[in-house]
């Protein structure tokens, strides 16, 4: 892996987080140059870009350093779910107050 991969700046952080999750350096690239969407991170002046690759989504945490270079921070990936997609292990949350009885009644 490159710490100057695609024109920005790779934090040895992110590079780690991309072996340990076996990310490939090119998607997270990807996601960060081309992504579906974005958000301000909670982190000062950074962002975090998504992008879906099928049943996965990557998320790269990026901000500018002082030298106004991009600086890629982080990067994880969490399955994704699309929403009335038949076959979806995604179970459907019961209301609290279901709970409530059934915990009440020991079901």
């Amino acid at each position: 892996m490159d710490r100057n991969f695609g024109g920005v700046v790779w934090t040895h952080h992110a590079l780690n987080r991309l072996k340990d999750r076996g990310i490939s350096q090119g998607d997270a690239w990807a996601t960060f140059n081309h992504p579906d969407q974005s958000r301000y991170a909670t982190i000062k002046a950074a962002w975090i870009y998504y992008r879906t690759y099928g049943r996965q989504r990557i998320e790269v945490v990026a901000k500018k350093n002082e030298k106004g270079q991009w600086l890629i921070l982080s990067v994880w990936s969490r399955p994704f779910f699309e929403k009335g997609v038949s076959g979806s292990k995604q179970k459907k949350a019961e209301p609290i107050w279901k709970l409530m009885i059934k915990q009440i009644l020991g079901r």
